[in-house]
């Protein structure tokens, strides 16, 4: 990205794009600026890497927008000592951001080429805290109650309780939920054996790709 002062054009996605929508974080405007977002864009897309828009990362999935990106990881509130679930690694960029703000990150993803890519520029960013699979989570195996925090990077045609197991107490997990071009972007945060559910934005957003049929909805 020639003639670019990349450190402006992070302050300026932080302050001028995202602090405006709502997002007050201060931990989270830092990561956004610290992550080299530049670095996780598709070379044929660099210079967009700082724009309010969405940008293709091939076999119809997106990044997000700067702005949703930081909405989400400032809903899940991640703390330093939590443990995190992506599901969808996409380019690797908010797995980068999970990783800064939390102790330690497990990501899935279908596609073979997107968790090779991510993983290539997670390399360059020296994060030793985070751990990429080739799968469905919702077909893994995972440890019951054994995340802080769950982010789902892609959009759910209704609410899909299979996740919830996988919730520690006061664990946070925050999926987008509707048929476009209105969506819900929903808090699901556990107290004891109750799940409670805070909708807090409207958006839109790609689905969540090969997602199995569940035996029941939670509604």
């Amino acid at each position: 990205m020639p003639e670019l002062n990349l450190d402006k054009a992070r302050y300026n996605m932080a302050w001028q794009q995202i602090r405006p929508w709502d997002v007050f974080d201060d931990r989270v405007l830092q990561v956004m600026q610290d992550v080299p977002r530049e670095q996780f864009v598709p070379h044929a897309y660099r210079s967009l890497a700082f724009s309010d828009t969405r940008i293709p990362l091939g076999h119809g999935q997106v990044m997000m927008e700067p702005k949703l990106e930081a909405r989400m990881l400032q809903s899940l509130a991640v703390k330093p000592s939590d443990q995190v679930l992506e599901v969808g690694t996409g380019s690797g960029f908010v797995t980068a951001c999970l990783a800064a703000l939390g102790n330690s990150v497990v990501s899935y993803d279908i596609y073979e080429a997107l968790v090779k890519t991510a993983e290539e520029k997670l390399a360059l960013q020296a994060a030793n805290n985070i751990h990429l699979h080739l799968g469905n989570a919702f077909l893994a195996d995972l440890p019951e109650g054994g995340f802080d925090a769950i982010a789902v990077t892609g959009s759910l045609p209704r609410y899909d309780d299979r996740l919830e197991r996988l919730l520690a107490p006061e664990g946070r997990l925050f999926m987008i939920i509707g048929e476009s071009p209105v969506m819900e972007a929903t808090l699901i945060t556990r107290h004891g054996d109750e799940f409670v559910q805070d909708f807090l934005f409207e958006t839109d957003l790609a689905p969540l790709e090969l997602l199995p049929e569940p035996s029941g909805f939670t509604f």
